[in-house]
């Protein structure tokens, strides 16, 4: 085994613990996480404990490292009493497809059951509806951007 193989084969196992913790705790039977050196799956056999799979990343252009993300997703945005929260770890969509106006904007108002907007994670994109009517009072993510599970996402008051 070459040297470079063996560099690339190192894997944060805290990360794996915390991805394992997220399955636990949404039920959902894997996922995925990438950066500009790896890619991390972490899948659950029905019926079993989690298992973890690395690989390296494809290669393409040069991106930015982004930032190490806190551990702790409150820590990302300031804490809201009436924040929607999302269920999983996935990227936040603010309108239904590219250049389309966004479900919801400041100041408007919002019954429950309205789309607020959606969460992609593998590859299917689920709808986060309003827990309650009220004015939307604050959009916590952009569009586009990646969230964790429990990360709040728009203030509904």
């Amino acid at each position: 085994m070459s040297e470079d193989h063996k560099k690339s084969m190192h894997v944060d196992i805290e990360l794996v613990r915390q991805l394992a913790a997220v399955l636990d705790e949404t039920n959902l039977t894997e996922i995925e996480v990438e950066d500009a050196d790896r890619k991390v799956r972490v899948a659950r056999k029905i019926n079993a404990a989690p298992v973890a799979y690395a690989a390296p990343a494809p290669v393409a252009a040069p991106a930015p490292v982004p930032a190490a993300m806190p551990s702790d997703p409150a820590s990302i945005t300031p804490a809201h009493d009436n924040a929607v929260k999302s269920p999983m770890v996935g990227t936040a969509y603010l309108s239904a497809e590219p250049g389309a106006k966004p479900f919801v904007a400041i100041g408007q108002q919002v019954k429950a059951g309205d789309t607020l907007l959606i969460v992609e994670a593998m590859k299917v994109m689920n709808p986060i509806a309003a827990p309650h009517g009220g004015t939307v009072k604050a959009i916590l993510v952009d569009n586009g951007q990646p969230v964790e599970f429990d990360q709040p996402l728009v203030v509904v008051e």
